[in-house]
């Protein structure tokens, strides 16, 4: 809970700034501005509401538990503090702090530190379990990508701050940031996703989990178009070479990867055994549509030769149509489902208990998600069309619908939507707002 609180604080932050013109589109995307943004986005957002996740499911996708659970705080602090240092640094570039340099190293010490605790974390419990399932092995090639996702950004961060002038880290920081993109979006984040949303949506929607030709040929396209692209274009960067050939190459079994993982996810929804589709299932499916739409925006750009002046708008629709969206989605079942346990395992078979279903009023969450996609819907509208106050709308509307969906999992946490003549039978466990399970305490009355 301390994870999904802290990441849902970053994206909220995030909004904000995008509402009031802070960042692209109203900056360059190399402006310090714009770092800040991205950053706290895919550091404060999406890194920790997906370590936050790992941890839970980890264990429940390899039937083993996490091997050091006394870890996540520790790492939860020192990922905190890097990526707070990390934009201060980001914020000196501009000239708003002083002596900006020394923050850099700083902050790819805490960054290395943190990332290197879940690595160690999740990397043995998945080792305890060999030989692994297919979705688990998602999460190692997404960790593998994590790996050179951090090191990259480590080069970056030493450049600026300690006037690293080795040759190969200078062309690096100058023609690398592509594949600290692709490892990043393209690897950590999505193809960990991928993974993770394989397994949950089955469950949730009651679907039978297989371990199906095309669901390995998305594992098999992604790694490989990402071993082509950062590898590779690693090593053409490493000899003077231009990337753009080796990007190109990669592009094919990445999309490739993306319409097998969209085909796979058609079946699950139609093989379920859950009639009604609940909201979190829903919202995936737009999620997942987002991608999609994404997919073919990149094949359209590039083929108009307008990718490089609209690739803001990509990595837009991705982050908040693709991940973002997916990130919401699954919390809105993962809060409940976990608040669930917490407070009424004890007294299964005991005691009447809801279902996990009655945590949640999906009617009044339904219109805080439809106003969330329309409008990065809209924004990516918008900055395809460069219309900046149009944006500053999108944005705005997105920060509104993401709060709405905060407050409704707060709800959720707090059981105010439960009937108070099941809210606490007695036996059961008061759930705290954000430290699951450390301050649980009997409860006393509703």
């Amino acid at each position: 809970m301390t994870y999904f609180a802290a990441a849902l604080v970053a994206l909220l932050t995030a909004e904000v700034l995008m509402s009031v013109g802070w960042g692209y589109p109203d900056a360059v995307l190399a402006a310090a501005s714009t770092l800040v943004l991205v950053h706290l986005v895919t550091l404060g957002w999406l890194s920790l509401l997906l370590c936050g996740a790992l941890f839970q499911f980890v264990p429940v996708l390899v039937a083993k538990p996490l091997r050091h659970p006394q870890l996540p705080l520790i790492t939860l602090l020192l990922l905190v503090a890097g990526l707070l240092t990390l934009l201060s640094g980001f914020l000196g570039l501009d000239g708003a702090l002083g002596s900006y340099r020394v923050l850099f190293p700083i902050a790819s010490t805490l960054l290395a530190a943190g990332f290197g605790l879940v690595l160690w974390n999740l990397g043995r419990t998945l080792a305890s379990a060999r030989p692994l399932t297919l979705q688990a092995r998602f999460v190692l090639a997404g960790l593998l990508s994590l790996v050179a996702t951090v090191a990259l950004g480590i080069t970056f961060a030493l450049v600026l701050g300690t006037d690293v002038t080795a040759p190969f880290a200078v062309r690096l920081f100058a023609y690398g940031l592509p594949l600290h993109i692709i490892a990043g979006l393209g690897g950590w984040l999505s193809l960990t996703a991928m993974g993770v949303s394989y397994r949950l949506l089955a469950m949730f929607m009651l679907a039978p989990e297989s371990d199906r030709r095309s669901t390995r040929a998305v594992l098999l396209f992604g790694a490989g178009a990402l071993g082509v692209s950062v590898l590779g274009g690693t090593v053409a960067i490493g000899f003077a070479r231009g990337i753009a050939a080796v990007l190109a190459v990669a592009a094919l079994p990445g999309l490739m990867a993306i319409a097998l993982y969209v085909h796979d996810l058609v079946h699950l929804y139609r093989v379920r055994k859950r009639r009604v589709i609940e909201l979190n299932s829903l919202m995936a499916a737009a999620a997942v549509a987002s991608l999609a739409i994404a997919a073919v925006l990149l094949v359209v750009l590039a083929g108009m030769g307008s990718l490089a002046r609209n690739a803001g708008a990509l990595v837009f629709l991705i982050l908040f149509g693709w991940l973002s969206g997916l990130g919401l989605a699954k919390l809105y079942k993962i809060i409940p489902f976990l608040t669930w346990l917490e407070c009424y395992g004890t007294v299964l078979g005991r005691a009447p208990t809801p279902r996990v279903q009655d945590l949640v009023a999906e009617q009044r969450a339904r219109w805080w998600f439809a106003l969330y996609f329309a409008a990065v819907w809209i924004g990516t509208g918008a900055l395809l069309g460069h219309a900046l106050g149009l944006f500053r709308v999108a944005a705005a509307l997105q920060w509104i619908a993401t709060a709405g969906i905060t407050v409704q999992l707060i709800r959720a946490r707090r059981l105010i939507d439960v009937p108070a003549s099941m809210r606490f039978p007695a036996g059961s466990r008061r759930p705290a707002l954000v430290f699951a399970a450390l301050d649980a305490r009997p409860a006393t009355g509703g």
